[in-house]
């Protein structure tokens, strides 16, 4: 079983984070969720829906994947030294990271996307890219698998990308059973995003 490291901070984007966590739990024998935060306060999302954490970032815990939403908090917490640091050291030892939408602005503000392929929400592309001037962001992309790290484009992207991932760690039957069971139509082709040319990327 892999351990799940799913990060909220106030302003999160609620489909970010809980359409994979939909999918992620429903493999209930492969996966265990953990919404982390830095405090055990509950958290507001950015549509004011508030979570309460599991454990906190203080925690000794070394987690099998790290899982980073985006959300509009996202541009106060790039700022946020601690919650930075906790990144790389849970990112350099977790097996894979994930991120979705304006979540990899977190990533790679740590550093740890540095020298691997990225992608990003593309409304908020320009900025993301200023937050890691060292990931090559690729701009036509649904989502980016590179080794150890997984991100995707915006918001429902966040769910494409997960079943992509499912599909790297158990086979692309299980993806597809899991697409299945939450009647989403699984839109395959990571290297087709059509809202990169609505914001004028391509």
């Amino acid at each position: 079983m892999r351990t799940i490291a799913a990060l909220v901070f106030p302003g999160f984007e609620l489909l970010d984070l809980f359409g994979p966590m939909e999918m992620f739990g429903l493999l209930d024998k492969e996966f265990d969720l953990k919404l982390v935060a830095e405090s055990m306060t509950p958290v507001a999302s950015n549509q004011r829906l508030k979570v309460k954490p599991d454990i906190t970032t203080d925690a000794n815990i070394q987690y099998d994947i790290l899982f980073v939403p985006g959300g509009a908090g996202v541009r106060r917490e790039v700022n946020n030294k601690a919650l930075i640091e906790w990144i790389v050291q849970t990112s350099n030892t977790a097996e894979f990271t994930l991120s979705v939408c304006t979540g990899s602005a977190l990533l790679a503000k740590s550093g740890v996307l540095d020298g691997h392929r990225a992608t990003t929400n593309k409304a908020a592309f320009s900025w993301v890219v200023e937050q890691g001037p060292k990931v090559e962001w690729i701009r036509q992309a649904r989502w980016v698998e590179d080794g150890p790290f997984i991100t995707s484009s915006g918001v429902s992207a966040g769910m494409d990308m997960t079943l992509g991932a499912l599909a790297l760690m158990h086979g692309i039957e299980i993806a597809e059973k899991v697409a299945m069971w939450c009647e989403y139509t699984w839109h395959r082709d990571k290297e087709n995003d059509p809202f990169a040319k609505l914001h004028g990327l391509v």
